[in-house]
């Protein structure tokens, strides 16, 4: 495998320094590995710059091929997406590629290509109407989770108990929402032991996981959920793996759910996720190991001659 010192370079795409984003950039400079913060606020793309000769290559591919891989972390999605395909398009290499973030960042995308690959979720249905909506609730029995397809940190998700809960909301839904709103994403309802499970997948590996308890049904940290460490069994692992393997793959985080006779499904799979709640909770570096996995890309490609 290619050397990597310090005249490798890294990028990072951001659009705030969160406490994730500072951990990378120390675990980068801990390695002696130059790493150029690129905000995605200021970017300008210019997709035709190759053809111009009279015009720099400032805003074009020229600009990135420098960098052995771009690492995404961007919180804005729409944002991530376009830059990411033109990277990808001019053959640069980031992590994760767009497709993994373009499903990733969509429940419907996930959720089909979970199902696609056959690994195990709670059912889900879709419906392009308040009234259609209603019937496949109804369908699939209260209660139900009704959730936008475009969404992070457990915002906007609903627990919809009864016909007078479920008419209220996809009113509001229809009327109030924004577009991704007016698909309507109905997800059977588990019910957990007061807890839920993410599992951080980096490359092939699960390299740590938690249990996210809390009295709440919604166990997002982001929401007050407390972390705890969950062993990584076999099962857990190749859950994980499986799921992220079903969207691409690259460094996810896979939430599981559990059944109350016991089986495991997968109910989300995000990109660029936060980690700082688990490292002292599991004892491993996610940081480091995040950054020895760009690494390892990177010198993968070098072996392979591409720039």
């Amino acid at each position: 495998m290619a050397e990597i010192t310090a005249h490798t370079r890294i990028a990072v795409l951001l659009d705030r320094v969160r406490v994730e984003e500072k951990l990378l950039l120390q675990a980068f400079e801990a390695r002696h590995i130059p790493v150029d913060v690129r905000d995605d606020r200021a970017l300008i793309l210019d997709l035709d710059a190759h053809r111009r000769k009279e015009t720099t290559d400032t805003y074009g591919r020229g600009e990135w091929v420098r960098y052995a891989v771009v690492l995404d972390r961007c919180i804005t999605h729409a944002r991530a997406v376009a830059a990411l395909r033109i990277l990808n398009d001019w053959g640069i290499c980031t992590i994760n590629p767009v497709d993994v973030v373009e499903t990733c960042g969509d429940k419907l995308a996930t959720s089909s290509a979970l199902v696609r690959a056959g690994v195990p979720t709670p059912r889900v249905m879709v419906a392009f109407t308040p009234e259609a909506a209603l019937q496949a609730i109804e369908t699939m029995g209260y209660p139900v989770v009704l959730k936008p397809a475009i969404g992070s940190w457990g915002r906007l998700l609903s627990k919809v108990n009864d016909r007078d809960a479920a008419e209220a909301i996809l009113e509001h839904k229809q009327v109030l929402g924004s577009y991704p709103h007016h698909v309507f994403y109905i997800q059977e309802y588990i019910p957990k032991p007061a807890r839920d499970i993410r599992a951080f997948v980096v490359g092939d590996e699960t390299i740590c996981a938690i249990y996210r308890y809390s009295d709440h049904w919604i166990t997002n940290t982001a929401r007050g959920g407390r972390a705890v460490n969950c062993p990584v069994t076999p099962e857990l692992h190749a859950l994980a793996l499986a799921a992220a393997r079903a969207v691409g793959g690259g460094v996810v985080a896979v939430d599981i759910l559990e059944t109350q006779d016991g089986r495991l499904l997968v109910n989300e799979v995000n990109h660029t996720t936060e980690f700082r709640n688990s490292i002292d909770t599991t004892g491993v570096d996610i940081p480091g190991r995040i950054v020895e996995y760009v690494l390892q890309v990177a010198a993968e490609r070098a072996d392979q001659g591409e720039s």
